[in-house]
């Protein structure tokens, strides 16, 4: 019963915290589906990464936050309907409501077969153009254990790298989630490997007693 009621307790908190919560609240009354769009909103707008015309992929989409925010960015008058100036492509292991303009496919990025099918769509909606920017939210359902956990974490990382590698125009940009701990530095220097310039950010709208952070990374090195 102790266990019971400790649970509720902390459920309550979250829940509390999640109502209060001004990027929750700003989330609703922009029409984003989370309040993580704040968090590549505060991202693009210290990089300056996106804007209209771009080709954008958009790796661990759902619930399609992110997404929503750079159709936004793509959009001439910044609008979440109409006229949208470049490509989008998004890409969850789980199903995500449809976005205007936005393409999605619904796989494991891990997969091969999956993999085959997002680089189909690419050259399908690129037309011979490379990817502008990359963009991942992408994270494993965690088990609690660190060291599983983190060769989780740097697997998706590491996949995502490998496709920017391939797909990234020379000047453009890939964002990924990570989080601290064990492997991070790790990280830090694969991204030091390809990219010219490495920037590590914690948007404010990412929670305190969250290790998450981005890692952004800029401008391929020649291979």
């Amino acid at each position: 019963m102790k266990i019971k009621t400790k649970s509720k307790k902390v459920n309550k908190a979250w829940l509390n915290d999640h109502v209060y919560d001004p990027y929750v609240q700003a989330a609703q009354k922009d029409g984003y589906r989370a309040r993580a769009a704040y968090k590549l909103k505060e991202i693009d707008e210290t990089f300056k990464l996106l804007k209209p015309g771009q080709f954008v992929v958009d790796l661990g989409s759902t619930p399609g936050a992110w997404s929503q925010y750079v159709r936004r960015r793509l959009s001439p008058d910044g609008a979440a309907t109409g006229t949208l100036n470049g490509h989008i492509v998004a890409l969850d292991l789980l199903p995500m409501a449809p976005i205007e303009g936005v393409h999605f496919i619904q796989g494991d990025f891990r997969e091969d077969a999956v993999l085959a099918e997002l680089q189909s769509k690419l050259e399908a909606v690129q037309t011979g153009r490379k990817v502008d920017i990359v963009v991942s939210d992408m994270a494993p359902n965690l088990s609690g254990i660190a060291s599983a956990d983190g060769a989780r974490v740097a697997h998706l990382i590491e996949l995502a790298v490998d496709f920017s590698i391939h797909h990234l125009k020379a000047d453009g940009a890939l964002v990924v989630k990570l989080f601290h701990g064990s492997g991070y530095d790790d990280l830090v220097a694969l991204f030091r490997a390809h990219f010219k310039v490495v920037k590590p950010i914690k948007p404010k709208s990412s929670r305190d007693k969250s290790s998450e952070t981005f890692l952004v990374g800029m401008g391929l090195k020649p291979t």
